[in-house]
């Protein structure tokens, strides 16, 4: 299946399984057979995430798990993409968790999707770290997962948010998958933290994002003592050509370089 992201995104958001359910005739054809939850993390209506799971019964070992944090705004227009990539991207036995990113103000909402501890808007009640941890722990309640695959996938607006969970020492994040996105390691806890731990970065050399940002944290990452796969695609930026492929190759990267024992 190969579509561009405006292609993806132009499917109205569909109705969900759980306490928002809407009506299941409005549910695209090629992904009604998928499992979505919509939830609220601590009750909060400012927490919202997804999740997305082929049906069929738990792995005996604990699902593995992808968070995923869109670009863009980071709303919930993004879940039929996100839906997808757990059906067409993933092997079985994944969790895809997508978060929402919560608007406090306009300004924020455009210029701030996914914000940091020290945002600088006074309206931010939480960062995007806490989301991130109070949706994991609630999964951990809910489900059994298996701590040696817990991986992230961010693009564009969110990608930062992914250098920083893969840094966190209590995120339990063991790979990390960056598209399409800015490096500002000033903005980043220290980088020591990412010692042995696999970052796949990918990038367009066609983006408006310089490709010299996915390569300076290429860099730092290796210098830090990180595994790091560096790979580019065509067609600048946005999600191009075999898109759900991609997102395989860099999925089954992270497989083979998760650290088997994980517990962090």
């Amino acid at each position: 299946m190969k579509k561009t992201l405006p292609t993806l995104l132009a499917i109205a958001a569909f109705p969900l399984s759980g306490s928002h359910s809407l009506l299941a005739a409005d549910i695209p054809e090629d992904i009604a057979d998928m499992k979505v939850q919509d939830l609220r993390a601590d009750g909060d209506e400012k927490k919202q995430y997804f999740v997305i799971r082929r049906p069929g019964e738990p792995p005996k070992e604990g699902w593995r798990t992808l968070f995923v944090l869109p670009g863009g705004s980071g709303d919930a227009q993004f879940q039929p993409f996100v839906t997808r990539i757990a059906k067409n991207a993933l092997p079985e036995g994944y969790l895809v968790v997508q978060l929402v990113a919560p608007v406090w103000t306009p300004w924020q909402a455009q210029n701030l999707v996914w914000p940091g501890e020290q945002s600088g808007v006074p309206e931010v009640k939480f960062s995007t770290t806490d989301f991130f941890l109070a949706v994991r722990a609630e999964l951990a309640k809910a489900h059994k997962l298996d701590p040696r695959y817990a991986f992230t996938l961010t693009w564009s607006s969110s990608g930062m948010s992914g250098y920083g969970l893969s840094l966190h020492p209590k995120s339990g994040v063991t790979g990390t998958f960056v598209a399409m996105s800015i490096f500002r390691p000033a903005d980043l806890p220290r980088l020591s933290a990412a010692k042995g731990h696999p970052y796949f970065i990918y990038h367009s050399p066609e983006d408006f994002i310089p490709i010299a940002q996915a390569e300076a944290a290429r860099d730092a990452l290796k210098e830090a003592g990180a595994i790091v796969e560096f790979q580019t695609y065509q067609g600048g930026h946005g999600w191009r050509g075999d898109v759900f492929g991609g997102i395989r190759k860099g999925i089954d990267w992270l497989e083979r370089h998760a650290p088997q024992g994980a517990t962090r």
